[in-house]
């Protein structure tokens, strides 16, 4: 009996501990016109082959963490519980910053610095745990020497054996506090009438603003289709446009070439121009110093 109940105990804790999936998402800043994609594939595929390689994106412009921030938390909750995270947008290769995996309350993984990328996918999904990769044992061998490519040496070699089930995530380190380096930005608030974001992102085919509000708070402006919601956009703090923008269903509401409102894929208010580049148009960019001020005009 006690033989039975330690099986069982066993295989209890085996299956917790090795709950990855075999699937392994890589994002980064790399691009795709040299071989350090295709690298970071290949120690995945060295560690096992039966894992399953898949790209998030590898066209986050270089160096920017807020952008590699913003892609995860677009991504990561429609992936599996289990599934490995590795991004790599890492201005601070081989100095002091620390490399962690996350593991979020919905159960998926990231392998990344710990250097303003898991900024949003903290907030949206929550810290199950954090753990500092340790890398006396979970680096790629013969590696020791070379200082500034860590995706390839450390991230996409702890990740693919996290993945893999080759180490548990209580083996990939030390456990760190529930805390992760943090870009300050604008929240989204609703206060006296007006709407305050940040511009997250730019829907970069087409040059339409995406906000960080959603549509829950939009809806306590009580907006109807047709609605004139008035916008202000500041960069740093200093207004670089105002100007009124129909709320709207579809971008065919309004004339081509002229302005509207409306909530994107993600349910979030986002500026468009019908058939033209908002952003092109009036020189608007994205990141954390990027905030919009929004409230609804009265009806004449």
């Amino acid at each position: 009996m006690q033989r039975v109940l330690g099986i069982i105990l066993f295989l209890l804790v085996t299956s917790h501990s090795f709950s990855q999936n075999k699937i392994v998402v890589f994002q980064s800043d790399f691009g795709l016109k040299d071989g350090a994609v295709s690298a970071m594939k290949g120690v995945a595929s060295g560690v096992s082959p039966d894992l399953k390689l898949y790209d998030l994106t590898h066209e986050i412009p270089a160096y920017n963490i807020w952008e590699a921030a913003y892609r995860l938390q677009q991504t990561v909750p429609y992936w599996p519980a289990g599934t490995v995270f590795v991004s790599v947008v890492d201005p601070g290769v081989g100095t002091t910053r620390k490399s962690v995996v996350l593991k979020t309350n919905t159960g998926q993984f990231i392998v990344t610095p710990d250097n303003g990328t898991l900024t949003l996918i903290a907030e949206s999904l929550g810290i199950a745990e954090v753990r500092e990769i340790d890398e006396a044992v979970n680096r790629r061998k013969d590696s020791r020497k070379s200082y500034t490519f860590h995706g390839r040496d450390v991230y996409a070699y702890t990740g693919a054996r996290l993945a893999a089930g080759s180490i548990t995530y209580e083996q990939v380190g030390p456990v760190l506090p529930k805390e992760v380096v943090k870009i300050p930005y604008q929240q989204a608030t609703l206060g006296s009438g007006k709407l305050k974001g940040n511009i997250s992102i730019l829907d970069v085919q087409y040059g339409n603003i995406w906000t960080n509000i959603n549509g829950d708070l939009v809806s306590q402006l009580h907006p109807q289709y047709g609605d004139i919601l008035h916008v202000s956009i500041f960069h740093s703090g200093k207004k670089v446009y105002e100007g009124d923008a129909p709320y709207s269903q579809t971008f065919g509401a309004v004339a081509k070439g002229k302005p509207l409102s409306y909530l994107n894929s993600l349910l979030q208010l986002s500026f468009a121009l019908n058939q033209g580049s908002f952003a092109n148009t009036y020189h608007i960019g994205s990141g954390s110093e990027w905030s919009v001020d929004v409230t609804l005009k009265p009806k004449k």
